[in-house]
Parts: structure tokens; C-alpha cells; sequence
């Protein structure tokens, strides 16, 4: 089978390297030619664990190629999936100008049957709009060629994207006519020899899928940052909280740790779109709203105990912070809390070193040099007031305290991802604060 990837960026890197793993013939395409001329001498674009192998071993063997063209890409495959970025506009809906932009490229340049298949993150109607841009492209050209269209939404989890692709728990995709759903079954065959489903359905359904899934998750955060802060108020201890709950096979123990507000390329972006989709259709997401009212005040949690402690005026003092990016095992720093913390604390006079085993270059494009940047961990405690740990790297879990102590000018410890355990903190010598418990008696 050969198929064409449309978009190059975290989701179509990802869906055309693991698709070319099982042997099929793929051509990742991107109208970047920077970012193709890299990929062919090895060079990724996002960091991903265990995806630059797989990116090397595929093209070495010929069954990964990238190209600029997407009119050369098309001829021959059987299907094309649409994988390019949907950026939300001011009002917080889905800008589909891309995915139709490729859509209507599509249509001008195939030249037999073709399965279209949307990849891309989009609202409900995308598809039939997709499949408009392809047939309006067609009558151009007075052509009656037949096409298809679908819709495969990823779940794919930063840090764990090539594990999620390869053994996956589901496979959803949305289709209307059993031709379509037989080419799907054939080539995504390989994913389900672990005995986990594809769940075919309509396409309207299988677009909505995706919102639902990453609200409910964002949800599950923002209510469990709701609990901590009124743990902290009314003296319980929100880990402990988590951990009852958690048990709980109704709830479940994923994505009830208390922190700083979720972000990245998905959660924002999406509960952003299904609100605004559910605003263009007259209906108030009443639990949404809330779900990104309280991960807004989120970000600020952290900054708001650093002026509890130090006040308003923090001219002078000097914050390390640990980790950048949005979660651990990737250098995506899309709506991270790091960057609204350390806007804050420069806002109000005080300086910032910063460390993130793989971030950083991505944070550099974002803050430049308004901050400093260490090249280790504990060189970037030397002479601060303050630890700061934003993003929960598994490199930070279980330092060396003696030396962090020494590093640093005071020893208080502010944690935004409860990864230290206070009573210890506390017999080590530290100040330490945290999410969901009040650490100050």
C-alpha cells in the first residue's frame, strides 16, 4: 500500500514514520522546504522519544520519503491523510484555511480513487467541507474522478506518541461507504494484532470523538486543580485526596494530579474549539468554560505563593526554574504555564535562570534573552533565592539535596508538580511549598 502524510509537523511525522515501520510505502509531504531538506539528512523537527530512530531506519530502507510536491506525492496512493495545523483564530474556533488549502490541491492533482483522510484535529463538518474543496477542485478540471473522504482522529500523547501509534488502545475512524472502511481496515491491520479495536463509525461522530476525549481529560485536570486549592485552604492534603479518589474505578487514578494548569498543542486548542463550535450551534458549554476559567487562574497558582513569600517587589531576586516545557518528554512549550510564571516574575522585577534537558532551544524562540539559560540543573541553582519546578522531568525527581542546598543562596523550593514530599522537604531543611497543601506551619 502506498500512502501520502500532509503535514510534517508532530501529528503527520508521527502517523508517517510508525505507518512506514509496518512496511508500507509512505511519503511524508510539507510545503516547508527547510523542514524537508532536514528530514532527508536526519534532522527532526520536534523531539519525540524513539521517533528519530524510526525516521532513520525507514528512510534508509526507502519506505519513508519526503518531498515538497504534493501533486507528484498523490499519483498512485490509496490513501492521503491531511495532518496539517488548525490554529485557532481569536475567537477560539479551528482555522481549517490549511486543510482545505490541501483538500482543494488534492482534488486539482489526483488521478484515481484516493481516500482523504482528515488527520487534523478539526470541528464537526470538517469532512464535508474537505470533500467540497476536492469535488470543487474536480469540476476545474471537468473531471469525474471518484475520491472518498474520512475521518481518523489521533489520541496520541506527547512523550509517548511513537508507544500510543504503534499499540494503540483504539483506533477511531469515521467513514461513509464500506469501500472506505475496507481500505482503513487494511492499513491500519498491523495496529490491531495487540486486540484492541477499530471503532468505525460515522464521520461526524468520529470528529467529535476527539473534542469529546480531550475535554473530558482537560476537564479531569481542572477539577482536580479546583480540589487543591481548596485542600490548601481548609488544611487537607490534596495527594492524599487524589490517591481516595483515584481508587475509585469510576474515576480512575489518570489525570487527577493536582498542578499548574495543563497546556500544549491539544487541550487549550481544542476545549477552546468544541466551546466556540457549541457557541455557532446556540448552545453554552457551561462545564467548559469553567474547565478553562480555572486552568487560566492555574498558571498563576505558582507565582502567587513566590509574592506570598517575597511580595510584590521581587527586584533583586533570582528564581531557577526546572523544566519548560508543557509536560516531560518533549520540547513543546504551546500555552505551557512556564512561560505565564516567568512573564510574572519579570514583570515584577525579578530574574530568571532556566534549565530543561531538551526545551530550550524552543524556549529561547519564545523568551529570547530576557531570561538566562543553564546548561545543567544545578547550574542553574547558583546563587538563587528560589527553586521553581515547573515541568515534572524524570531527571528532577531525586536530586542530590545537599548539593541544591549549597548551590543556592536560600533554601525554599517552590513545587508546581508535587513531585518532593513535604514532610521530607521539611527535615531536609527546606521551605518548601507545593499544590493542594499548605506547607506553611
Amino acid at each position: 500500500m502506498k500512502i501520502a502524510v500532509v503535514g510534517t509537523g508532530y501529528v503527520g511525522l508521527v502517523t508517517g514514520a510508525c505507518l512506514a515501520e509496518v512496511g508500507i510505502e509512505v511519503t511524508c509531504i510539507d510545503i516547508d522546504t527547510k523542514k524537508i531538506e532536514n528530514l532527508k539528512k536526519g534532522i527532526l523537527p520536534i523531539y519525540e522519544p524513539g521517533l528519530e530512530s524510526i525516521v532513520l531506519r525507514n528512510f534508509e530502507k526507502g519506505r519513508l520519503s519526503f518531498s515538497t510536491s504534493l501533486a507528484e506525492s498523490v499519483q498512485g496512493c490509496q490513501v492521503a491523510f491531511i495532518a496539517v495545523g488548525t490554529p485557532p483564530g481569536e475567537d477560539g474556533s479551528a482555522d481549517l484555511k490549511y486543510v482545505l488549502g490541501v483538500a482543494n490541491e488534492i482534488g486539482t492533482h489526483i488521478s484515481e480513487h484516493i481516500v482523504v483522510v482528515t488527520k487534523s484535529t478539526v470541528p464537526v463538518g470538517t469532512a464535508e467541507k474537505v470533500r467540497g474543496a476536492i469535488k470543487q477542485a474536480l469540476n476545474a478540471r471537468q473531471s469525474t474522478i471518484d475520491f472518498s473522504v474520512a475521518s481518523n482522529p489521533e489520541f496520541l500523547k506527547e512523550g509517548a506518541a511513537v508507544e500510543d501509534f504503534l499499540k494503540p488502545d483504539r483506533i477511531v475512524i469515521g467513514v461513509d461507504s464500506p469501500k472506505t472502511e475496507e481500505i482503513m481496515s487494511k492499513l491500519y491491520k498491523p495496529f490491531v494484532l495487540n486486540g484492541h479495536p477499530i471503532l468505525f463509525m460515522d464521520i461526524p461522530s468520529a470528529e467529535m470523538t476527539k473534542y469529546a476525549a480531550n475535554a473530558m481529560l482537560a476537564t479531569k485536570i481542572s477539577f482536580m486543580n479546583d480540589i487543591a486549592n481548596l485542600c490548601e485552604i481548609m488544611g487537607a492534603d490534596v495527594n492524599k485526596v487524589r490517591k481516595g479518589i483515584g481508587t475509585d474505578p469510576r474515576i480512575g487514578n489518570k489525570f487527577i494530579y493536582p498542578g499548574i494548569g495543563y497546556g500544549g498543542s491539544c487541550f487549550p486548542k481544542d476545549v477552546k474549539a468544541l466551546i466556540n463550535t457549541a457557541k455557532d450551534n446556540k448552545y453554552n458549554m457551561r462545564i467548559l468554560n469553567a474547565v478553562e476559567e480555572v486552568n487560566e487562574a492555574q498558571k498563576s497558582v505558582l507565582f502567587d505563593k513566590i509574592t506570598k513569600k517575597f511580595g510584590q517587589d521581587l527586584t533583586g531576586k533570582k528564581f531557577a526554574i526546572w523544566g519548560l516545557s508543557f509536560k516531560p518528554n518533549t520540547d513543546d512549550m504551546r500555552e505551557a504555564p512556564s512561560v505565564v510564571i516567568i512573564e510574572k516574575i519579570l514583570s515584577h522585577g525579578g530574574k530568571v535562570t532556566a534549565y530543561d534537558p531538551v526545551a530550550q532551544k524552543e524556549a529561547e524562540h519564545i523568551l529570547g534573552n530576557k531570561i538566562s539559560y543553564s546548561k545543567d540543573d544545578m547550574g542553574c541553582l547558583h546563587d538563587a533565592d528560589a527553586l521553581l519546578i515547573i515541568t515534572e522531568w524524570a531527571e528532577f525527581k531525586a536530586p542530590n539535596f545537599d548539593t541544591v542546598k549549597a548551590k543556592m543562596k536560600s533554601s525554599i523550593i517552590f513545587d508546581g508538580r508535587n513531585i518532593y514530599d513535604a514532610k521530607e522537604m521539611k527535615s531536609l531543611g527546606f521551605e518548601y511549598y507545593c499544590i493542594g497543601l499548605n506547607t506553611s506551619n
